[in-house]
């Protein structure tokens, strides 16, 4: 039964993917790992409206959500060879690829998602942009991802000695497997579609994320202790195929940039509300939200992190930019 309705849904996307094709001269694949309704899916819907209307009905784009296309790490590769058009993912399966992106996806980087925020609008934030264009991608906009904390069905998480010996599954980072090791549990890649399964049969006792995928996810269900230490804030991007992008003409390429810069205050709206209504709902479920701790414990656990990872003086630097930006 499963598989028959993963087939009808993928029947049911490609049809109506052809359809819009008819209709558009150009009409670009993008891909998110969220389910539909997303504000990540939905700010990206809103950009292939401005399109459509601004080249009066000529460029068109087609979102499939809910990993329709496959998780991250192959959609990923997957846009870089042109198979698909546009792909909005977090920066953590950026890292082994592009350096850059590992210094917005350290712990505890940003002092806050509006320090986040003046960051990646700023001179920086284009910089690490430019740094996709070498990998076969260029970089369009950044979305938010929130403030991700842990969340798990063991026990409620007050201190950084209660992770100790839990198994947490973290993107497929190797910044995520050291920071998560750095504070004493044991750290598990797995894809985003696996965590829900693999914390019902006890293969992880908990993972981390924003309150909307908390929620979304339906994660909350299997895992009812939630703990708002922040440990991140990293910016998710929406990238583009340079295959793709090189067959357009200029004119098409600025109308795409200004579409995607359009839609970034639309969604950091929608975001704000999802994150209420997500917080609201996990909340009325009985889950335990843990809030008073202090965070300097899980700071400190994180220098060996940035020793690491921090490895030539352009990355030192970056780090140093943005702790000195306002």
């Amino acid at each position: 039964m499963k598989i028959t309705k993963t087939l009808t849904a993928a029947l049911l996307a490609s049809a109506a993917f052809v359809g819009q094709a008819m209709a558009c001269e150009i009409t670009l694949r993008s891909s998110d790992t969220h389910p539909d309704g997303y504000p990540t899916v939905e700010a990206v819907k809103y950009m292939g409206e401005l399109l459509q209307e601004r080249s009066e009905g000529r460029i068109c784009v087609t979102v499939f959500h809910s990993a329709q296309l496959g998780e991250e790490a192959d959609t990923i590769e997957q846009t870089r060879f042109g198979v698909i058009d546009m792909n909005r993912v977090s920066m953590g399966p950026f890292n082994n690829l592009i350096e850059e992106t590992k210094v917005v996806s350290l712990p505890f980087i940003f002092r806050s998602v509006d320090h986040m925020h003046r960051v990646m609008d700023g001179e920086i934030g284009q910089e690490i942009l430019a740094a996709f264009e070498p990998h076969d991608l260029i970089g369009l906009a950044y979305f938010d991802g929130g403030s991700r904390s842990f969340y798990n069905s063991q026990r409620p998480i007050r201190s950084i000695e209660d992770l100790a010996g839990m198994r947490m599954r973290v993107m497929q980072s190797d910044i995520f497997v050291d920071m998560m090791s750095a504070m004493g549990a044991s750290a598990t890649p797995l894809p985003y579609g696996e965590v829900y399964s693999s914390i019902q049969t006890g293969v992880i006792d908990g993972a981390e994320n924003n309150w909307p995928s908390f929620e979304s996810s339906g994660h909350y269900e299997v895992a009812g202790y939630y703990t708002l230490n922040e440990h991140l804030i990293v910016p998710e991007v929406l990238v583009m195929s340079k295959q793709s992008w090189d067959g357009l003409t200029p004119e098409d390429q600025e109308l795409i940039r200004q579409a995607a810069r359009d839609s970034v205050p639309v969604m950091r709206e929608m975001w704000a509300e999802r994150e209420q209504q997500s917080e609201d709902q996990v909340r009325a479920a009985g889950v335990e939200i843990i809030s008073d701790i202090d965070k300097t414990p899980f700071i400190e656990a994180m220098v060996p992190v940035y020793e690491k990872h921090v490895t030539s003086d352009a990355l030192r630097d970056l780090v140093l930019r943005i702790q000195a930006t306002e």
